[in-house]
Order: C-alpha cells, then sequence, then structure tokens
C-alpha cells in the first residue's frame, strides 16, 4: 500500500525556488552569511566534478562569476515529509571557453526554526 503524495505549499515552492536560483547568483553564493544561514552544519555536496564538499569548503569557496541558466530548467518538488523537501532541476553552466556544461541537480532541503536549510547537493553531468 502506498502513501498519498505530500502537498508542497506555493508559498515553500517560491521560495525553495528563490533560495535555489539564489545559489546560482555571485552576489548570494559568496555571501558567507547567507551560506551560513541556508547551509546545515552537517552540510555535503558531491559536485559535479565528482569532488565533495563540505560546508565549511563551500562557504571558503572564492568568489568567481557564475553564467548559469536561470530560471532552472526542469524544477521539481518533492515532499519527503512535512519539513524535508527534494529539489531537482537541470543545471546549464557557460564557463569561459563557452561551451556549456550540463548537469542533473538534486538538493534536499530541510525546514527548521530558522527556515530552509540546503543538507545535501549533488551535480551529475549529463550531455543533452
Amino acid at each position: 500500500m502506498s502513501l498519498p503524495a505530500l502537498q508542497l505549499s506555493a508559498a515553500d515552492r517560491a521560495e525553495l525556488t528563490a533560495l535555489e536560483e539564489d545559489f546560482w547568483r555571485a552576489e548570494t553564493r559568496f555571501d558567507p552569511v547567507f551560506l551560513q544561514r541556508h547551509l546545515a552544519a552537517d552540510f555535503t555536496e558531491f559536485g559535479r566534478s565528482g569532488a565533495a564538499y563540505t560546508r565549511d569548503e563551500v562557504v571558503a569557496a572564492p568568489a568567481g562569476a557564475i553564467d548559469c541558466q536561470l530560471p532552472l530548467p526542469h524544477l521539481t518538488f518533492r515532499a519527503i515529509d512535512a519539513a524535508t523537501v527534494l529539489v531537482t532541476y537541470d543545471s546549464v553552466l557557460t564557463r569561459a571557453g563557452g561551451q556549456p556544461e550540463h548537469a542533473h541537480r538534486a538538493s534536499l532541503w530541510t525546514r527548521g526554526s530558522q527556515g530552509w536549510q540546503m543538507r545535501f547537493h549533488q551535480g551529475t553531468p549529463f550531455v543533452p
């Protein structure tokens, strides 16, 4: 017997969309206050490159330009429980050489007393 799908409010969808997109904007992606607020203490990332990153490594990353397609393509939400949401989308990032890099992305978000925090993120490269 399967359980009914949990519903995510339109406000939560809008907030999570804005947060995911903020991680692709240089002014917020490299803002330590934003990162410390929205990355959980035990945050882990498996990057598109295959490298693993801790919260401290992400917060300490040097600032740089980000050329990413926004809005994020194929953005979907799956509520795991009342306070946990899996967000998936594709990213299209253009590096200095001009060739776009595509990745399937997944983020696990939890809502606590301070709002939404990302606990896990993964990028997996693909060729469209």
